[in-house]
């Protein structure tokens, strides 16, 4: 059974995954700029929507889009795993309930402000967190990080990024690192330093 290109899904739901608890990591701290509405609708289009309803679960494949409130996210590939409610209407949306996202192949995350990519990324609705692994890259207004795996809280716009893994899900590579580049603000003093000899009086 295939759906229509286009069809939305109206869920209390959220992106989450698994953080890691070894390697280098990085800390951005919460800020309400990058806070997201777990409550709004979502959006899903693909090339192919193909619903396997024995297995609770819909495969979406080609140039995906999913929108949720200010939040997108792009890739090449994505399973979505849902139960039914049975108190619900006969053929209402809000008898399916949202369990869990997992999206592959150039996997892209934009909020206003900042812009994650990554190979892989899992979401799990009820702990509002967004997880992305391998290669990941997380670029918040001029500062920019690179990583093996981040996790976005949602509901706080807090995010961790270490150098845990780099491949495909269930795989993890040793001695990873997390590098950045951050913009530095240059003041008058600063840039004035060393233009001019010591005076004494």
């Amino acid at each position: 059974m295939t759906f229509p290109r286009t069809f939305a899904i109206g869920a209390a739901f959220a992106l989450l995954l698994a953080s890691s608890a070894s390697g280098q990591r990085a800390t951005s701290g919460s800020n309400s700029l990058f806070r997201h509405d777990s409550n709004a609708p979502i959006d899903v289009s693909a090339a192919r929507i193909e619903v396997q309803d024995r297995a609770d679960r819909a495969i979406l494949s080609g140039n995906v889009v999913a929108t949720q409130g200010d939040m997108r996210l792009t890739s090449a590939n994505l399973i979505v795993l849902y139960s039914n409610n049975p108190g619900a209407a006969a053929g209402s949306t809000g008898g399916v309930q949202i369990r869990r996202l997992e999206a592959s192949g150039g996997v892209t995350i934009t909020q206003p402000g900042q812009t994650a990519r990554g190979q892989f990324a899992i979401y799990d609705v009820d702990r509002k967190i967004v997880t992305m692994i391998g290669n990941v890259s997380l670029v918040r207004n001029d500062a920019r990080v690179q990583g093996g795996r981040l996790v976005l809280e949602m509901d706080t716009g807090r995010a961790v990024l270490d150098g845990g893994a780099a491949g495909a899900p269930g795989q993890r590579a040793s001695g990873g690192r997390v590098s950045g580049r951050f913009t530095v603000p240059q003041t008058q003093g600063r840039q004035g330093q060393g233009q001019g000899g010591a005076t004494g009086h």
